[in-house]
């Protein structure tokens, strides 16, 4: 129950969402990974049945807000690719700094950092050495959905359970059927935001590689596609499906 009520305060806390003003953070930063972990774990992504990939995540709240790390690699792949990233969350759920970098085959990296009350990244790709930036018209609010960086859509659906769903004191959530809520998103990979719909579809009993569970099913649609979830009683997402794409995404 104490790990249920951690993640529902976290939960809480990320849908805080006021305009704070974030100041320029310096390029060389620490690590601060100390704090209270929320998540973590690895997901399979699937592809016709074959597992193709693997992201190893974990989710920490800290004195200053949250950290979300993530590692994605290919699976048997002639030259694997492997990249890692990190965001930082401030204490409103606000975005404080996220870093992503490939490692294999090539070599990229790139930051989003707050610019007062607006986004900007900064990137590098390959032997370029020249640094290239692009603002965004982005509050800090903005919810990070990155290229195979499947945690994140835990986050966003955190978000949304955080408004939608009704909590009263020593009751579970109560989460209306249907309601809609839509929320800004920006994938720093494609240079792209997009409003992203969130909806509650009810309980639904899935066939899981460990049996059958009943979970809780969340659509996320944008102009992109559609991502359906499934989460636990926790709240964590045990299955992802991408809609047309033959691919699933299950938490081992």
């Amino acid at each position: 129950m104490k790990s249920f009520f951690r993640l529902l305060v976290f939960m809480l806390l990320l849908v805080c969402a006021m305009a704070a003003i974030a100041a320029p953070l310096p390029k060389e930063k620490g690590k601060e990974h100390e704090g209270t972990s929320i998540d973590s774990g690895t997901f399979g992504v699937y592809q016709k049945g074959h597992r193709v990939g693997t992201e190893t995540f974990s989710i920490n709240q800290t004195s200053y807000g949250s950290v979300i790390t993530s590692e994605f690699k290919t699976e048997n792949a002639p030259a694997p690719d492997l990249q890692t990233s990190e965001l930082q969350l401030t204490s409103t759920g606000n975005i404080r700094r996220y870093e992503w970098k490939e490692v294999s085959p090539d070599k990229q990296e790139l930051v989003l950092l707050p610019n007062e009350e607006f986004l900007t990244q900064k990137w590098v790709t390959g032997a370029q050495e020249k640094e290239q930036e692009q603002p965004y018209l982005l509050s800090p609010a903005t919810n990070v959905l990155d290229d195979y960086v499947f945690i994140h859509r835990e986050i966003l659906a955190w978000k949304y359970l955080g408004m939608a769903c009704k909590q009263e004191p020593g009751k579970s959530p109560q989460c209306p059927l249907k309601k809609r809520a839509q929320m800004p998103t920006l994938n720093p990979h494609q240079h792209s935001s997009a409003i992203v719909s969130a909806e509650f579809l009810g309980r639904e009993t899935v066939n899981m590689r460990r049996g059958p569970q009943e979970l809780l099913k969340l659509e996320l649609t944008s102009d992109a596609g559609t991502w359906d979830l499934w989460l636990d009683n926790q709240f964590k997402v045990n299955r992802i499906s991408i809609a047309g794409e033959n691919t699933i995404v299950d938490r081992d």
